[in-house]
């Protein structure tokens, strides 16, 4: 059964009781997680599990099975689990908050700095300490200067980050709302996530944002190039 992702309903938990599903080569599979899976450009969270007896085992990545059904986490220490966790085996599965917290900021910022450069996107990467997006855009008169002082604004602005759900046929009939060049709802999916933030932005986003676009902080952009004929990559970091 695909993995009951807590993440999706509230990206403020840090935390569920879970049951051990299956220990894969490739990671550990749990019945239900807070855990976010590394996809569409956001790092996997790491964290810990605690078992009955208190023993913890370090989580280092978090990833998707091939067929995207289940999260798989990975640990610090492979050779080490194979004795302590086995299918039934409940754990306490708890992030590192305070790296999921500055993921969940600088997604948030892409999704300003997007707005405020209305070409197609070829793609995205964001760790816990910076960000990027890749612009469809041949020739740039961008700004560094320019593009802080905007992204500051919009952030001062504090505007509501919601989430709304649509059918793929909903989604269909408004192609504008996608920005990212190939980028599809998941296979199968019933409804899809839409980050809404009022005025500024509005699209399909599977990752983890904050309530506000206050909650950023201060940003500023640390780099703008060339990475191709039609690419423009912009990156982004936090001003302290």
């Amino acid at each position: 059964m695909p993995t009951l992702k807590r993440f999706d309903e509230d990206a403020y938990r840090t935390t569920c009781d879970a049951t051990v599903v299956a220990v894969h080569p490739e990671g550990i599979e749990l019945d239900q997680t807070v855990f976010y899976a590394r996809s569409g450009g956001q790092a996997g969270d790491t964290g810990t599990f605690v078992l009955p007896d208190g023993q913890t085992v370090a989580i280092a990545d978090t990833v998707y099975s091939p067929d995207r059904q289940t999260v798989l986490h990975v640990p610090a220490d492979s050779v080490g689990v194979s004795g302590l966790l086995s299918p039934g085996t409940p754990v306490t599965a708890s992030i590192d908050w305070d790296r999921r917290h500055r993921l969940m900021r600088l997604h948030t910022c892409l999704h300003l700095l997007g707005s405020l450069i209305p070409v197609p996107v070829t793609g995205c990467g964001i760790s816990p300490d910076s960000g990027r997006i890749d612009f469809d855009l041949p020739e740039s008169t961008l700004d560094r200067d320019t593009l802080t002082t905007q992204l500051n604004e919009l952030i001062g602005r504090n505007t509501p980050v919601r989430i709304d759900l649509i059918t793929p046929e909903e989604l269909a009939a408004q192609p504008e709302l996608v920005r990212t060049i190939g980028a599809a709802p998941p296979a199968g999916a019933s409804a899809i996530r839409i980050i809404h933030i009022d005025g500024i932005d509005r699209q399909p986003c599977g990752g983890t944002h904050v309530r506000a676009t206050g909650e950023i902080g201060r940003v500023i952009v640390t780099k703008i190039e060339k990475k191709s004929r039609q690419n423009r990559r912009v990156a982004v970091a936090f001003a302290n």
